[in-house]
């Protein structure tokens, strides 16, 4: 097969594997799988080049905290912190709209967010119930806290994992550069979505006292396989956050953790390992070689250069046109082929147009892949599971009564996130020139005695 016509088989694979993946008639792993094989088979890739594509700290990464999360999930902690959450606002919904979105932010930073909504909707459904209110919401708002808190640290949403592993970025840098910008847009939503449904949100004293009678405690079902669980997880969060400087791959943190909490509750590994979603694993493995056979014939780098083209290679344009790009993109498709295709192209920018620090287009796309997943009910894996659960539980939420609401909602946190962007980039702009203008002081004042004497 001649070069020009491996570009032009790679290129259709891919497209048609990602307009396949988007269509969901087919199951997004065998889709991947199937690519990856056609890519094979034709020797667009040799076995050795597809090996070197995966990249396993991404897939293990994935593997470890699921089975973490799996084992702790069985304690029923998390229905503890949503029950507990309930009571703490005293049964007032608005207030316990932004108590159960908190608890979902929170632990989607730290665990698979899909894992997280899987745990707290039932519950809000319970709540919604006993209060006799239309659980909407509480779950629109719940969908948008897991995707936004999952988008402040390294492990907290799959493409994160993914641009941590291929740049070398940890989970620090993460929470230092993010953080601040992930408060305020969960702040703001939360805030928009009790505007909007305030109406909806009222309930009856009585009923509200009911809550309040709850015992939370009875949701604990295992209490020393909890401690075990905290104290292993308390020692995850904290490998996370040293491995940067114990120059340790973030994915042997995660599978060091996972093997110590197997080690410590005694579980059956074979019980455990069925907390991994392999087709997510396998999926991810597909994904990576179609786009390391894509890299491989020449097309990643002919649209960077295209790409520099456009924006001039220069930092502010790109980063803009990233963070819209993939907000927009990811709303519609799915952000784990976008981010994968994106990653070596945002490489290639940098090589192509001499840049050494990437930095600002790696959060925007974090950013925009993370976030705008919240725009329609396809956009990000939460948001497929929570509306499926609700559909079971008889409330149906249509494509477009989603979008009516998310899709705005999604565009402004966008736009606080360019604003966040400009602000980090111009800022550490102006604190390099202070850096460089006082080292050339100091030179010049070390200096001046010396050029006298001489």
């Amino acid at each position: 097969m001649s070069e020009s016509t491996q570009v032009i088989f790679a290129t259709v694979v891919f497209l048609i594997t990602y307009a396949v993946i988007v269509s969901e008639k087919i199951h997004r792993t065998v889709v991947a799988l199937v690519g990856a094989s056609l890519m094979a088979l034709t020797k667009i890739i040799s076995l050795e080049q597809a090996t070197e594509a995966i990249d396993f700290n991404t897939i293990g990464l994935l593997v470890g905290m699921m089975i973490i999360v799996g084992i702790t999930k069985r304690t029923g902690i998390f229905e503890y912190l949503a029950i507990k959450a309930a009571k703490g606002s005293k049964g007032e919904p608005l207030k316990i709209i932004a108590a159960l979105s908190l608890i979902t932010a929170v632990i989607s930073a730290f665990l698979d967010n899909v894992t997280t909504v899987l745990l707290i909707v039932p519950v809000t459904f319970a709540i919604a119930k006993q209060l006799e209110l239309n659980p909407l919401p509480f779950l629109i708002a719940e969908i948008f806290a897991s995707n936004i808190g999952g988008t402040a640290t390294l492990i907290g949403d799959p493409p994160n994992i993914m641009i941590g592993s291929a740049t070398g970025l940890g989970f620090m840098d993460f929470v230092f550069n993010l953080t601040a910008a992930i408060i305020l847009i969960y702040v703001l939503t939360i805030f928009c979505i009790q505007i909007i449904y305030r109406k909806q949100l009222v309930a009856r004293p009585e009923l509200q006292a009911v809550i309040m009678k709850i015992n939370e405690k009875d949701e604990i079902k295992d209490a020393k396989l909890l401690l075990k669980c905290l104290v292993v997880l308390f020692l995850t969060v904290l490998g996370f956050i040293l491995h940067q400087y114990m120059h340790l791959e973030s994915s042997v943190i995660a599978l060091s953790g996972a093997s110590l909490l197997l080690l410590v509750s005694g579980d059956d590994p074979e019980h455990s390992l069925h907390a991994v979603e392999w087709p997510v694993i396998f999926f991810f493995i597909g994904l990576f070689v179609v786009v390391g056979a894509l890299e491989k014939v020449g097309v990643i780098e002919a649209t960077a250069k295209w790409s520099l083209g456009v924006t001039g290679g220069n930092m502010v344009p790109s980063s803009m046109l990233i963070l819209w790009l993939s907000a927009i993109a990811s709303a519609f498709v799915d952000n784990i082929p976008f981010v994968a295709t994106m990653i070596p192209l945002i490489h290639d920018v940098g090589r192509l147009g001499g840049i050494t620090d990437l930095n600002l287009l790696w959060w925007a796309l974090s950013l925009g892949a993370c976030l705008g997943g919240n725009g329609t009910a396809i956009g990000a894996s939460a948001n497929v599971v929570v509306i499926g659960i609700a559909e079971k539980k008889g409330l149906y939420i249509s494509f477009i009564e989603y979008m009516k609401v998310a899709f705005p909602l999604m565009l402004m946190s966008i736009a606080v996130s360019m604003g966040y962007l400009l602000f980090w980039y111009f800022f550490h702009t102006m604190v390099a020139m202070v850096v460089t203008l006082g080292i050339a002081t100091v030179l010049a004042l070390l200096l001046k005695p010396l050029s006298k004497m001489i």
